[in-house]
Parts: C-alpha cells; sequence; structure tokens
C-alpha cells in the first residue's frame, strides 16, 4: 500500500466554481474526506460527482476523531481534510488533525485555493502592505476594547472574522477605540449577495447598525496615519502575562504569546515582562 498522507483542501467561500483541479483530483483520490460539515461539503462532492466517503470531523469530535484518523494515514490510508469553507487549520478545528499528523510523522501537505482573508483584503481597498489577522474578537465588551487597544500602533491592515450578528456591536467598539480609521465589512464573498462596505469606520459603523446581516462576514481596520501611534498598553500586557503564568507558562512562551495577541512588539512585551517599564 501506498505511504499515507494528509490532503490539507482549501474548499470555495461561496462560488462552487473556485475550487481548484489538485483538489478536486485529492478529494476523488482519498480514501476518506474528513469533513467540518458533511452536509456542506457533500454539496461540493454532488456537484462535481465525487463519491468519497465521508466522516464528520468538527470541535467537538476531534478528541475521539484525531487518533483514529491519524491511525488510518499511518496504516497508509490518504485523507483529505475539508472544513466548510476556505482553507482548514484557520480558525477551525482542521489545525488539531495537522499538528497530530505532524507529531506523528505523517506526511502532510496543504492544496491552496480560496481565502476569505485575502480576498476581502483585496477588496477592500486598505493597505497591503501587511495584515494581521486577528480571527474572532472576544465577545465581551472589556476585552474587545482590550485586544483593538492593544492593536492601535500596529502598522498593518487589522482583519477579523465575525459573526453577522455581533457585527454592528463590534463596529460601533472599533469606532469608539480606533476613531477615525478606513474600514471595510465584507460578507456573502464569491456568492450571489455578496456586499463589501468601505468607508471611515464612524460611516459604516452607521451604516450597519440598523440592518440585520446574514452570511459569513470579514472585518477590516486600516493602518493608523502617521503620527497617529498611542502609548503601549502597559496594563493589558501585566494582565495578560500574569494569567499566562498563573496556567503555568514559562516567562519566554508568555512573552511570545502576548505579543502574537496584541499585536505588539515582541521586544517591547519582553521590557514590560522583566519591569522595564
Amino acid at each position: 500500500m501506498a505511504s499515507g498522507r494528509l490532503s490539507v483542501c482549501a474548499t470555495p467561500i461561496g462560488n462552487l466554481g473556485d475550487v481548484t483541479v489538485r483538489v478536486l483530483d485529492a478529494l476523488r483520490d482519498a480514501d476518506l474526506i474528513a469533513a467540518e460539515d458533511t452536509r456542506v461539503t457533500r454539496t461540493l462532492l454532488a456537484r462535481y460527482g465525487i463519491e468519497t466517503p465521508m466522516r464528520s470531523y468538527h470541535a467537538h469530535n476531534l478528541d475521539s476523531r484525531t487518533p483514529e484518523i491519524v491511525e488510518r494515514i499511518g496504516a497508509g490510508e490518504r485523507v483529505a481534510l475539508v472544513s466548510d469553507a476556505g482553507t482548514p487549520g484557520v480558525s477551525d478545528p482542521g489545525a488539531h488533525l495537522v499538528d497530530a499528523c505532524i507529531e506523528a510523522d505523517l506526511a502532510v501537505e496543504v492544496l491552496p485555493g480560496p481565502s476569505a482573508i485575502i480576498t476581502a483584503l483585496v477588496a477592500s481597498g486598505l493597505p497591503t502592505h501587511a495584515f494581521y489577522f486577528g480571527g474572532f474578537l472576544p465577545r465581551k465588551a472589556g476585552e474587545l476594547r482590550t485586544r483593538l487597544t492593544a492593536l492601535a500602533d500596529l502598522d498593518a491592515t487589522l482583519v477579523f472574522y465575525e459573526s453577522p450578528r455581533r457585527t454592528a456591536a463590534t463596529l460601533a467598539a472599533i469606532a469608539e477605540v480606533l476613531p477615525g480609521r478606513q474600514a471595510c465589512m465584507a460578507r456573502e464573498l464569491t456568492k450571489m449577495h455578496e456586499e463589501v462596505v468601505r468607508g471611515p469606520v464612524e460611516e459604516v459603523a452607521a451604516t450597519l447598525a440598523q440592518r440585520e446581516l446574514k452570511g459569513e462576514v470579514v472585518l477590516l481596520v486600516g493602518p493608523p496615519a502617521r503620527g497617529e501611534r498611542s502609548p503601549l498598553d502597559t496594563d493589558a500586557i501585566r494582565v495578560r502575562l500574569d494569567e499566562l503564568a498563573a496556567e503555568g507558562l514559562k516567562r519566554s512562551e508568555a512573552v511570545k504569546r502576548v505579543a502574537e495577541e496584541l499585536g505588539a512588539r515582541r521586544n517591547d512585551v519582553y521590557r514590560i515582562a522583566h519591569g522595564h517599564e
């Protein structure tokens, strides 16, 4: 039997015509498709006449399914991993399976394709010299403000996923913490009802405040203008460092984690961690 492997397959974020030839070949040739939602994936497979067996693989069963899938790959099977849309491993449980396969020294290949992050970034018209992807922002108001404040000085376009139900409230918070920034709300990308709203964040927030949105939403916020940098939020950094220390992380690991989470320079976090600020 040929050596097994995990194929991480990027699937369309809306329009089923955006799937790549390589991904279709991988889905046909696989012994098993591990799908975040088999109902969603079945629509794609039906479109292209693919009948490969599927099993669900999502946040609620990954602890039991991961060992099974790793064992099958180790025995020589080919498994294709797909999420509901886009590239598995980005803000979804697929990363857990990738890590498990790497840990087991199994072959992992990533087949690139559609990405809501990149599609929204290009469509936004905001600067693309650098961007920061922050996944989903915190739901609690205080934590949300802390996260946004920590990212205020980052010279990059900020990109976040958001629930359509929370979009208006999140935009209002962004307008309060990062006033005057250019912003964009992109939803239903590549679908029939695709919508991209651009402008100053206050205007975007006001435009969407009374609307009931549907579909997947990406929020983007432009970088600060020259001379707009605000003081480093040392209190927020210290609080997060203390939280991670309480969880048992070593100081070096905590510094790295805080820098990634809050978009701060690692050297700045290091100085705060060692009491130099």
